[in-house]
């Protein structure tokens, strides 16, 4: 039931009240103590709020409703709060009909597979735990943004931002990003434009997915105001991609490289942790600087339980999507952090962001995704397909096949009914080429 993160589909469809009532229910009968529960703007975000607050007390624990906060901020104040675990509702990076709920545990991380195995074992026999008529958990409300905003400003340099005095446009896409990212900028010396920057659960503005097609307003707009740099966030802002001062939309991976380089060179510890999703562009990085790569399985919740595995010997990890850990603050995704850290980045080396994308080894990249019926069934059918390809191969999610010259990804995804095509290669034709070949295998596999 619990994919890449979390729970997710259409709202009133899939994830319907009652069903949010009895994932509450499942875990408030699981763990004990108060339970903090976050949303992001969708429109149907507060009707699944009143389900899991109704779910939660009727089990005798308590509530603590932080309200609409990026997912970064309420793991935050679960981890330094009393509170036992937390329940966010938002299908990050998702179409506005969709929506989906995310279980955290007291230290703000995502559960565990096999954690999450016992929640559903609990759903599905209804062995709830339910209070006494006269003992329903309480509710009670709480402001965590300003504490967090107020932290996250200490972990950079803020006089060599503030005497740079950068002009940055920000895009948290109408989504939970809107309350604090433009604010934390301000409070470290940016100059702040943004756009898509009032809440709304439709997202008028754009798709909630910060890949660069949706965001070519954001690189216009930073080109047209001559800004330092843009970023954008997806709808509940724990992932962060930027435009460069040229209007240069970016992928992920060139962040995470830039993030992981300079955490390998400020920190004690030689590994950093990422998915088969990640590429060359990461990896050689990496390797430039003498760091050891651990590679897991697609999703923040694999990467940031192996690097809390590792302890010390890691220094940082995330995802190719702009979804970067930072451990010294919390072993989960930050777009926030991540925005700040870039910029001081930035600040630091004298150079602009396009030349410090220009510094990372060039790589091409193509993500494409296709809706299929059964993901399972034309997943195994596509491994059968490529057995025989390439020179190397993992399967360690879905199957990576390596060839001489890039290597192709198919995977199925964890939050939507697709199966998901990544490529990379010197060139982009060869990009092309491997992504084509990907997307024919599965439609072949389809029939």
């Amino acid at each position: 039931m619990f994919g890449t993160n979390g729970v997710r589909g259409i709202a009133n469809d899939e994830i319907t009240p009652e069903f949010a009532i009895e994932i509450a229910r499942s875990l408030s009968s699981y763990v004990k103590g108060s339970i903090t529960v976050g949303r992001d703007t969708r429109v149907s975000g507060d009707m699944l709020r009143r389900a899991v607050v109704s779910g939660i007390q009727s089990t005798g624990s308590d509530v603590i409703d932080l309200g609409v906060v990026p997912s970064p901020c309420q793991q935050y104040y679960t981890k330094n709060s009393q509170a036992s675990s937390g329940i966010i509702i938002t299908a990050s990076h998702n179409p506005p009909q969709y929506n989906g709920l995310k279980l955290i545990d007291h230290e703000g991380v995502e559960y565990s597979s096999d954690e999450l195995d016992k929640l559903e074992e609990i759903y599905n026999q209804k062995d709830y735990r339910y209070s006494d008529w006269d003992k329903p958990g309480n509710y009670q409300t709480h402001e965590p943004k300003k504490k967090y905003i107020n932290d996250l400003t200490r972990l950079v340099d803020t006089d060599i931002i503030r005497e740079w005095g950068p002009k940055v446009v920000v895009d948290p896409g109408n989504g939970a990003g809107c309350n604090v990212t433009p604010y934390l900028l301000r409070k470290i010396g940016c100059n702040v434009i943004t756009l898509n920057g009032h809440p709304d659960g439709t997202f008028p503005g754009r798709d909630p997915e910060p890949i660069p097609e949706n965001i070519q307003d954001l690189s216009k707009t930073v080109e047209a105001v001559g800004a330092d740099l843009g970023v954008a966030h997806d709808g509940d802002a724990d992932r962060a991609t930027f435009v460069t001062e040229e209007g240069k939309a970016l992928l992920g991976d060139v962040t995470l490289a830039l993030q992981l380089k300079e955490m390998l060179k400020t920190n004690k510890g030689d590994m950093v942790v990422t998915p088969v999703s990640s590429g060359y562009k990461v990896s050689e990085t990496v390797k430039e600087v003498g760091g050891e790569i651990v590679w897991t399985e697609v999703g923040s919740t694999a990467v940031a339980r192996k690097m809390m595995e590792l302890g010390d010997k890691c220094v940082g990890g995330g995802e190719e999507n702009g979804g970067v850990i930072h451990p010294e603050f919390q072993y989960c995704r930050d777009g926030a952090l991540t925005t700040i850290k870039i910029i001081e980045l930035i600040a630091k080396k004298q150079k602009p962001l396009s030349k410090l994308d220009k510094e990372l080894p060039n790589y091409q990249n193509i993500k494409t995704k296709i809706k299929v019926k059964n993901k399972n069934r034309v997943m195994q059918k596509t491994k059968q397909k490529l057995q025989e390809e390439g020179t190397e191969q993992t399967t360690i999610d879905g199957i990576k096949i390596f060839y001489s010259d890039g290597w192709l990804l198919i995977r199925p995804s964890g939050t939507e009914p697709v199966i998901r095509v990544f490529t990379e290669a010197k060139t982009k034709q060869k990009a092309k080429k491997l992504s084509k070949k990907g997307l024919k295998t599965i439609k072949e596999a389809n029939k």
